[in-house]
């Protein structure tokens, strides 16, 4: 029988230690620096799995080959779909933000401290309640703004890239004596 000797192949590791076969040391000597020497009895190595031999046949070679267990990804299958299961429905959306929107705000008046605070609870509760609408493949931005009467007049304005097919937004309007409240729901489909 026949022993083959295998080499540590490493260039970052190279340079520090020891590059000596298999068959002649042991591990903890394989692999130690040679400016520790004595002073550190254990390495990072020594961690690895012990080394395994194969024997193939008695006419073969035995060869020594370190256990490395795989590490593989996992790849998913392309779905090539390119429409949602279902589609984004802007009506349903709208008569919930409404309804979110009455219910909030029916008895308020306008409070200028308390204003970003209620603006965000609606807008959260508006996401929740059409994230559980079930329409797949979409991410929803929410965006209310609650502003004073004032005799003023608003403009609203956002810039998005959109896919005319695919996305859409939809806008809920509540009015008071004191305060106009506006919830905008932009719904971006994405693969």
């Amino acid at each position: 029988m026949f022993l083959v000797s295998t080499w540590l192949m490493c260039d970052t590791v190279r340079k520090k230690l020891h590059c000596i076969p298999y068959s002649q040391t042991s591990l903890t000597e394989r692999f130690v620096n040679p400016k520790m020497k004595g002073k550190r009895k254990h390495t990072v190595f020594e961690s690895l799995a012990p080394l395994e031999e194969e024997y193939f046949s008695e006419s073969t070679k035995t060869k020594r080959l370190p256990f490395r267990p795989s590490r593989a990804k996992i790849k998913y299958a392309n779905t090539y779909r390119l429409e949602p299961y279902h589609k984004f429905r802007d009506y349903l959306v709208r008569d919930k933000a409404q309804a979110i929107l009455t219910k909030k705000l029916q008895q308020g008046k306008y409070d200028a401290v308390s204003s970003p605070s209620l603006c965000a609870s609606i807008s959260e509760e508006i996401l929740t309640a059409t994230k559980n609408m079930g329409f797949d493949r979409y991410k929803y931005v929410v965006s209310v703004l609650i502003v004073e009467k004032a005799g003023q007049a608003i403009h609203v304005a956002s810039r998005w890239v959109w896919d005319v097919q695919r996305d859409s937004w939809v806008s809920a309007k509540y009015e008071t004596e004191t305060f106009i409240a506006l919830a905008l729901v932009m719904a971006c489909y994405y693969e």
